[in-house]
Parts: C-alpha cells; structure tokens; sequence
C-alpha cells in the first residue's frame, strides 16, 4: 500500500505515473473486510526506504505501541457524506473497519515490496499500481540491492477523502507511521536511507466495486505528503 527515499514510486492511478519514489506497506482475524492476507503467506514486519518525513532524533521503540488513531470524517462532511452513500449501496460496508483493514494492508503492502513479495502485491494492488511496484523492485534486483524497513508504529489511519462514481469507491486514507528504511548495495554498504526513526505521511487511495463479490479493496494510487 509505500511509504520516501527508497520505495521509489510516484504512483498516479488517476492522472499519476511511478518514478523512482518510495513506497511502504498484519493479517486481519475475525471479519472479511477485503484486505485479507492471501493464502500461505506469512505476515511480517516492514521494511522499507524513505528519505522523506522528519527524523526522530533519539527516540527508541516504545515497549508496547498505542494503538493507532482512527477517527471518522463528520457525518455532514464531503468524505462522511460519500460514506454514507457507500453503506446504502453495500449494507455490510462500514467505515471504522475498513480503516482497520486498511492499516493491516498498510502493513503488508510496505512489507511486501522492501521482500520482493510479488505474490501479496499482486493481490492487494490494482494493475497499474502493481505493475509500477514491480519495475522497482526489478530495478533493485537488477541492482542486486536490499531493502531493510521496520515499521515502528503506526500513529494514525484517517480517511482524508471518500467518492462513490456510481458503485465504483475510492477511499483516500492519510498514515502518519515511524519507519526506519535502508537500502545497502552489492557491496553490503547502505546506499539510500538512514539508519534512524523517520516520521513518514503517506496518502494512499484504495478503490472496490461495491457490487462485486470480490471483497478486495485495491491500492490504486500512494504519494508521500
């Protein structure tokens, strides 16, 4: 779903193309909310590369991270509007869950693309999403480079904007999380990214048919704010 000097993408699934920017992205239990872990993959921790967001000097990962924020839009607000209007086209949508499964996509999404893991992209992202991940991590392989992220918290998932086209629902989510992100080169030396706790904004936009029978909903686009 990447997170930024390092996970090299400038995604724009309306109007954006990839470049060489950086993106990052835990299982859900219980509920279907469209963001479950394909089979036979193993959840982990992220990595990734990011050279953007404001260096955290000194501070040491906390024992046990508060759990992230994740308030909802105002009822009367555009977002909280568009949210309503999605619950009447899919009675089983609800916003505060679709947050949870959004950051648990976070999580693998960021996860997978600092391990190569085309396989969990492949399903959480849209084509044209998916196809930018994966020229960048070609483009690392080709380099015979190593991406190391650690996704140290996450502090909050909110819904910046919502649209329903028809039954067609974009959700634009802003996550403010800590991450450390390092690429090291052939040579075993870091060649991008700091060995330091960063503040990271990302603004990542999830898109699904409400009608389908797919419950996925799939990266679409992701920029660094």
């Amino acid at each position: 779903m990447g997170s930024s000097g390092s996970f090299p993408i400038d995604l724009v699934l309306f109007g954006m193309i990839a470049a060489f920017l950086v993106l990052r992205l835990r299982s859900i239990l219980g509920r279907r909310t469209g963001f479950e872990r394909p089979p036979m993959q193993e959840p982990g921790l992220a990595p990734r590369t990011a050279p953007e967001g404001r260096i955290i000097d000194g501070m040491a990962e906390p024992a046990a991270a508060a759990p992230p924020a994740r308030p909802l839009p105002d009822p009367a607000s555009p977002p909280g509007q568009a949210l309503a209007r999605m619950q009447g086209v899919d009675r089983n949508f609800n916003a505060a869950q679709f947050l949870g499964g959004a950051e648990a996509a976070f999580r693998m999404i960021v996860t997978a693309f600092a391990t190569g893991d085309r396989a969990t992209l492949r399903a959480l992202l849209s084509d044209d999403t998916y196809r930018a991940f994966e020229a960048a991590i070609t483009a690392r392989e080709a380099a015979n480079e190593r991406q190391q992220t650690e996704l140290r918290a996450i502090h909050s998932a909110t819904i910046e904007a919502a649209d329903l086209r028809g039954t067609i629902a974009d959700i634009t989510v802003r996550f403010v999380t800590d991450q450390v992100n390092v690429t090291f080169g052939a040579n075993g030396l870091p060649v991008a990214g700091a060995d330091a706790v960063t503040e990271i904004t990302d603004l990542w936009t999830f898109e699904r048919d409400l009608t389908s029978t797919d419950p996925t909903w799939r990266l679409v686009a992701a920029r660094s704010a």
